[in-house]
């Protein structure tokens, strides 16, 4: 009878102390971690809002990353806007030198020339890539915005649309211009493109018009409806990259708001639990005195 007594104290001793040890390790890495909950048992409404919040956080992470895509390809888009509009602004000034009736054909000619690279340029830059290494301005297709044909004569080959980026939340944004958005205009009520108008100038200019000075003024109108469509564009991009940025600052501040929810919901109050570890040490230290006193009393084997 007293060795069943003395092994039921020792076994009650041994389940209280381990108790109390697995408490204080518990406690002890919940500050250290800064969680509160180590399995969902431990709090199963608090631990699904979690599992809610992080599945929200991955979501939130894939709107950023193609967020920042979108920004990128407008911000390369409005960076070829303004070259092209550069472009512009030096064919005017060249054009104008041609439109003078004091020039001599060889003078205008030269001009032509200096033209017609400035056309293949235009070309170049109207076929630049965006960030995934597909057709900047041609809509959805993986190729060439503009091919040209024998003649050097250039045409889109692109989609009719850009296509949109999905920013989250329902939201989306339309990520870059197609070449025809900006390149394509009317000249008194002729539609036409900034590449064909710039070549068919250059030609004029070297020989393929009657009066080389009177074609170079006719194509001043054109080149300034072009400079207009141009800068239409760049308010257009910048409008749209204004949007991305209220999308981002709007997904920023959510973020904030559910990190702020699971600090509530999961973390650790650390001044409570530090107190409440310091507790639970005290008690156990109590507890393993006390059993190593009473162990130790030799009546202690008699009062079974």
């Amino acid at each position: 009878m007293t060795t069943l007594s003395t092994s039921a104290f020792y076994q009650r001793s041994l389940i209280d102390m381990g108790a109390l040890r697995a408490r204080a390790e518990q406690l002890q890495a919940a500050v250290s971690s800064g969680q509160r909950l180590t399995r969902s048992s431990d709090d199963p409404v608090a631990a699904s809002r979690l599992r809610q919040l992080q599945r929200s956080d991955g979501f939130a992470a894939i709107d950023t990353t193609v967020s920042a895509r979108a920004a990128t390809d407008l911000t390369l888009a409005d960076s070829a806007l303004s070259t092209f509009a550069s472009y512009i602004a030096r064919a005017q000034e060249l054009t104008t030198q041609a439109a003078s009736g004091t020039l001599t054909a060889s003078q205008r000619g030269s001009i032509g020339i200096e033209l017609d690279q400035l056309q293949q340029e235009m070309v170049r830059l109207a076929n630049s890539r965006d960030s995934m290494g597909h057709a900047l301005f041609g809509g959805q297709t993986s190729g060439q915005a503009y091919v040209l044909d024998g003649l050097g004569n250039a045409s889109y080959a692109g989609t009719a649309a850009a296509g949109d980026l999905p920013l989250g939340d329902g939201q989306s944004v339309t990520r870059g211009l197609t070449g025809p958005e900006f390149l394509n205009f009317s000249v008194n009520g002729s539609p036409t493109d900034l590449i064909a108008l710039v070549k068919g100038l250059s030609a004029a200019l070297q020989g393929a018009a009657a009066d080389p000075a009177q074609a170079a003024r006719d194509a001043l109108g054109g080149l300034d409806t072009a400079l207009e469509t141009v800068t239409t564009a760049q308010t257009v991009i910048g409008a749209r990259l204004n949007w991305i940025d209220l999308v981002d600052q709007r997904r920023t501040a959510q973020t904030e708001m559910r990190a702020q929810e699971q600090a509530d919901a999961g973390g650790t109050d650390i001044a409570e639990t530090i107190t409440r570890l310091q507790q639970t040490m005290t008690v156990l230290e109590a507890s393993q005195a006390s059993f190593t006193k009473l162990a130790s009393l030799s009546l202690f084997n008699l009062l079974g």
